[in-house]
């Protein structure tokens, strides 16, 4: 394999796990920043209340997207077996 193949690899990679991670990390944050504005609304200075909502959500979308991510991971994972070969020359 080539330098060029290679880059290519992990720049693949860096993308899946950027388009598995994206979903969840963005609503997650999403929550927090809502959740900190009512405590500034409200002066609740509680720092560990906006964990319960943030799991929540991190729960949801793993359960509505959990097939899709799942499926998109088994079938990089299965280019990358095929891809095996090519490393053994």
């Amino acid at each position: 394999m080539s330098i060029g193949e290679i880059t290519s690899l992990m720049r693949n990679g860096i993308f899946e796990v950027i388009t598995l991670i994206a979903p969840p990390l963005i609503l997650a944050l999403i929550v927090g920043l809502v959740v900190a504005i009512l405590q500034a609304i409200t002066s609740i200075q509680e720092q560990t209340l906006t964990f319960l909502p943030k799991l929540l959500v991190i729960l949801l979308v793993i359960a509505f997207l959990g097939g899709f991510m799942f499926s998109h991971l088994g079938e990089y994972t299965v280019t990358l077996f095929k891809l095996i070969p090519n490393f053994a020359s």
